[in-house]
């Protein structure tokens, strides 16, 4: 890393030394004890200015405060079955791991659903998934591999991608929003797989709005992308949706897929939080209630995204006929 580089670090630094307390008390859950790979996550994500680094830093660890995430993986979605409802229809999981010791998330982008819960509930777990792999999974691989691993990929499957994503934009940028702000540069690289043409026909429209630094994260593979992803990963860390055309003879599959809430993934995390529920000396949550978090203002580059998808969307509706109205109340806060 260059002389300039290593300066803005220092220089950010001492800038985040000088926060109030219970600010340097949720950037310790937030860093884990890689202080500089986090500072360089902000650094990248505002190329690397200092002042915007800095402010973009500071406004996470207020909404961190400000919404109680340091205790979040002590609130466990209740009951059970709410629970398994929110995995049968926000698809994301974990397949395993890149021969670099990555962890490779596996998201349903077009099969997800999103219409069994509350927009909180789905906010709610997408930012225990965060904090579990920041706070729990990385810190364990990374003395397991013996090295700083803070960083996964992901896949995302866009098998049964339809009109009816339309419904789904509002709540994904809600998400996306979140992440953007909070957690930056936490993916270092998107691979998509199984795409239909409706979203070759959006993602023309789309990449152009992207950062370069974005874009260049993006790989849109052939088909299921199993040739391509065997580089990176060995057969058993790919996810399901990516063996296509294997016969299973030859290779051992996955009794259950990772995107199941009876994967050992989804089990850990969910004992995990109820367990710490449970340590604070409390019985299990007699009512449902979600972690209701601040839904951050959507930075402009998403705006523009969402509204660019919802236009192209619109359009292959009208191509096709389709005049139902969309109905998105459950995907509106």
């Amino acid at each position: 890393m260059g002389i300039v580089l290593e300066h803005a670090i220092d220089e950010f630094q001492e800038l985040i030394d000088k926060v109030e307390e219970p600010l340097k008390t949720t950037f310790k859950n937030a860093h884990q004890g890689y202080l500089r790979e986090t500072l360089i996550r902000f650094l990248k994500a505002r190329d690397w200015n200092v002042t915007k680094a800095h402010t973009m830093l500071v406004e996470c660890l207020r909404w961190r405060v400000d919404n109680q995430i340091d205790s979040i993986l002590s609130k466990p979605i209740v009951p059970s079955e709410l629970y398994r409802d929110v995995r049968d229809s926000q698809l994301i999981g974990i397949s395993g791991y890149t021969r670099e010791g990555l962890p490779v998330f596996a998201i349903g982008v077009g099969l997800s659903t999103f219409d069994k819960a509350s927009v909180h509930y789905y906010v709610q777990s997408h930012i225990q998934i965060n904090e579990y792999r920041d706070r729990v999974l990385l810190p364990s691989v990374s003395k397991k591999n013996g090295r700083p691993i803070t960083t996964c990929v992901k896949v995302l499957d866009m098998t049964g991608l339809k009109l009816s994503a339309l419904s789904q934009i509002k709540l994904v940028t809600i998400i996306s929003t979140i992440d953007d702000l909070n957690y930056p540069e936490k993916t270092n690289t998107y691979y998509v797989v199984n795409a239909p043409y409706i979203f070759s026909a959006c993602w023309k429209v789309v990449k152009p709005l992207l950062q370069e630094r974005t874009r260049k994260k993006v790989h849109v593979l052939s088909g299921c992308g199993k040739d391509e992803l065997l580089k990176i990963m060995d057969y058993t860390s790919l996810p399901h949706f990516c063996r296509r055309g294997s016969s299973g003879s030859s290779h051992q599959t996955q009794s259950v897929d990772c995107f199941s809430v009876d994967h050992p993934f989804h089990q850990q995390l969910y004992n995990y939080v109820k367990h710490h529920y449970e340590t604070q000396g409390q019985a299990e949550p007699a009512k449902q209630g979600s972690f209701h978090v601040g839904f951050p203002e959507p930075v402009a580059e998403r705006v523009e995204m969402a509204k660019t998808i919802e236009s192209k969307l619109h359009k292959f509706e009208n191509c096709n006929g389709l005049s139902k109205p969309v109905d998105d109340r459950k995907a509106s806060p």
